[in-house]
């Protein structure tokens, strides 16, 4: 996969605008990070938003329920890993408009995909599970954003969590079990709330790095991308505790 927290791996400095060096940036480095992390989670809120919009519209049609009783299903569903894999390994070839493009792509068609919770669960407990995992996420990147603790290492091993979880859910659909199943939910939830903290920290590290380059454009994207990524998750392993189905 594209390492796109590396913009310019060859240049000598690598991002270092002495302008916007933290030690000698004072006031123009902490509004330009404020600057750069807000738009970072409007990209995410807008991205989130324009899901939830597409969910709503497409299950209230009677066009999904139609759908997911067909093989298109299966395009539905895998759609979104395909616009991530896109922006990942075709990121230092694309421009950042074509960026944009793919990320209100992938928005759309992970609400495409999201609307089969509305089949699943009552509409109450989706929007209380919703609003459940907003308040965890504002506090768990208030947490990434303000610790002193490097949290890398952290992250390292939920990396890791995530694939083991990975393994755990396709076991389970060969073998379900419903314990299993909590268990796994249960591991999703904690997964992706720390995950929430580490990404938050290191897209604000990444500033000092993509700061007045051409990359920083990219990165606030691609940083949309991974916070939106970690929000959906969590939603969507806590509503298998809080949801009621149908």
């Amino acid at each position: 996969m594209a390492n796109w927290n590396d913009p310019q791996p060859t240049r000598t400095g690598f991002g270092a605008s002495p302008s916007l060096n933290r030690a000698a940036g004072g006031a123009a480095y902490d509004t330009g990070l404020r600057r750069y992390m807000l738009s970072i989670y409007n990209y995410m809120a807008s991205g989130v938003l324009l899901s939830g919009i597409v969910a709503l519209i497409f299950a209230s049609s009677g066009a999904a329920q139609a759908v997911f009783a067909t093989p298109l299903r299966w395009l539905i569903m895998l759609a979104p890993l395909g616009f991530v894999m896109a922006m990942s390994f075709g990121l230092n070839r694309m421009r950042t408009t074509t960026l944009q493009a793919l990320f209100w792509g992938f928005s759309v068609a992970m609400g495409l995909s999201l609307s089969a919770i509305f089949f699943i669960y009552t509409g109450p407990s989706i929007a209380s599970t919703f609003f459940a995992t907003a308040a965890a996420f504002a506090g768990l990147s208030l947490v990434g954003y303000t610790t002193k603790k490097d949290l890398s290492g952290f992250g390292s091993f939920l990396i890791m969590g995530v694939w083991g979880l990975l393994a755990a859910m396709i076991i389970n659909m060969i073998w379900p079990s419903e314990g299993f199943g909590l268990v796994i939910s249960l591991l999703g939830v904690l997964i992706f709330a720390g995950l929430t903290a580490y990404d938050t920290q290191r897209l604000k590290g990444m500033y000092a790095q993509v700061a007045g380059t051409e990359f920083a454009g990219k990165a606030i994207v691609m940083g949309a991308l991974s916070l939106y990524l970690d929000f959906i998750n969590m939603f969507q392993f806590l509503l298998m505790f809080l949801g009621d189905r149908r």
